[in-house]
C-alpha cells in the first residue's frame, strides 16, 4: 500500500505542524497534487490519470475523465476560478499533449465533469501550467508550457471553448514552471542555460524568461520573489526585479537521486516548503532560511517526496 497524500495542519507550539491524515491509493506514480482555491478539494494526477478527494471527509470523489491510457500520463495540474464565479475548475495537462477541464456536476456535488479536453500543436508533454487569478468575467486564463518548448496563453471561454492569445517559442529551454505576474506578463522558469533574459509577445503579454538549472519553481508577487529546486542542495530564492544573485539557499540533506522536487510558499509568504528524496517534507523560515520543521511523509525517513501543495486559504489551516 503506497501513501498517495500526507496532511498536516498548523498547529500550536512545540510543533508547527501535526499530521491530519493519510490517504492512500493504487499502486503508480504521482505527479502532481493540487490544493483547490477554497481548500476544500485536493487532485492527484499521475500514471494512473487524475483522482479527486473532498479533503474533509477524506472521500474519492468521481469524475468523468477516464482518458489517461489514450491521453497520456497525467503530468501537471491546477485548480482555477474566475472574478464571476467561485466554482473551481480543474485542468491537467498530459504527457501526450492534452488539456483537460473538469468542472462541478450542477446536479451531483459529488461528480466532476470534463467540459473540455483539447490535444495542443504536435502533441509534445504539457510540463507545466499557471492560471490567471483574476481572469475577466467568466473566461479563464492559463499560461501552459510543453516538452517542444513552446510558451503559450488560452483563454477557456464561458461556452467551455478553448482560445489562443498568444504563443512564443524558447530557444534555449523547456518551461518546467509557468506564473502570471500581477500586470498579466507572465514569468517562465526553464531548464539547461540559467541565463536570464526576456521574450517580446504581442503587446500585454511579455514572456520573462527565468532559465535556472532547475526542476521547480513558486513565485510570491506580493513579496517580489520566487524559490526554485535548485537540483543539488536544496532550493533557492531570488527576487523577481533583482540582478539574478541568489537572496539564500533553504538547505535541505544532500540528495542521493537528482530529481525534480516542487516547492512552494506558505503562510503567506512566510514560509517555503519543499520535497526530499529521503522521505521529508521541509518547513524554512523564509527570511532566515532555517529549518522550522521537517515533517514525516512516510513512517520511515526513506522515499522520494517530488509533490507537495500548499492550501492558500488564510482563513483555514494550511495543509501539505
Amino acid at each position: 500500500m503506497s501513501f498517495l497524500a500526507t496532511f498536516f495542519n498548523k498547529s500550536a507550539q512545540p510543533q508547527r505542524y501535526k499530521l491530519l491524515a493519510r490517504l492512500t491509493a493504487h499502486s503508480g506514480s504521482v505527479y502532481a497534487l493540487v490544493i483547490s482555491n477554497d481548500g476544500h478539494l485536493l487532485a492527484c494526477a499521475g500514471t494512473e490519470g487524475i483522482k479527486l478527494w473532498d479533503i474533509k471527509s477524506r472521500k474519492e470523489l468521481t469524475s468523468s475523465s477516464h482518458h489517461h491510457e489514450s491521453r497520456g500520463t497525467v503530468s501537471c495540474a491546477i485548480w482555477a476560478t474566475t472574478r464571476k464565479t467561485a466554482a473551481e475548475t480543474l485542468c491537467y495537462g498530459t504527457g501526450l499533449g492534452y488539456v483537460v477541464f473538469l468542472r462541478r456536476s450542477l446536479t451531483n456535488q459529488k461528480t466532476f465533469q470534463e467540459i473540455c479536453a483539447r490535444r495542443l500543436g504536435s502533441g509534445f508533454e504539457i510540463t507545466c501550467l499557471s492560471w490567471h487569478s483574476t481572469s475577466s468575467e467568466g473566461n479563464l486564463r492559463i499560461a501552459v508550457g510543453t516538452r517542444d518548448k513552446m510558451v503559450q496563453v488560452l483563454t477557456l471561454n464561458t461556452s467551455s471553448q478553448l482560445q489562443s492569445v498568444f504563443a512564443v517559442r524558447l530557444e534555449n529551454t523547456v518551461p518546467k514552471s509557468v506564473a502570471f505576474a500581477d500586470n498579466r506578463d507572465i514569468y517562465v522558469f526553464g531548464l539547461y542555460d540559467g541565463n536570464f533574459s526576456n521574450e517580446d509577445g504581442p503587446p500585454l503579454s511579455t514572456c520573462a524568461l527565468l532559465t535556472l538549472s532547475s526542476g521547480h519553481a513558486a513565485v510570491h508577487s506580493k513579496r517580489g520573489v520566487f524559490v526554485v529546486d535548485n537540483a543539488t542542495d536544496g532550493f533557492t530564492l531570488y527576487r523577481l526585479e533583482g540582478d539574478g544573485e541568489p537572496v539564500r539557499t533553504f538547505a535541505t540533506a544532500v540528495p542521493s537521486m537528482s530529481v525534480p522536487k516542487q516547492v512552494a510558499f506558505g503562510e503567506e509568504g512566510k514560509v517555503v516548503v519543499g520535497g526530499s528524496d529521503n522521505g521529508l517534507v521541509y518547513v524554512f523560515n523564509r527570511k532566515t532560511g532555517q529549518i522550522l520543521e521537517t515533517l514525516h511523509h512516510a513512517d520511515t525517513d526513506a522515499g522520494l517526496v517530488q509533490t507537495i501543495s500548499v492550501s492558500v486559504k488564510t482563513d483555514r489551516k494550511e495543509c501539505y
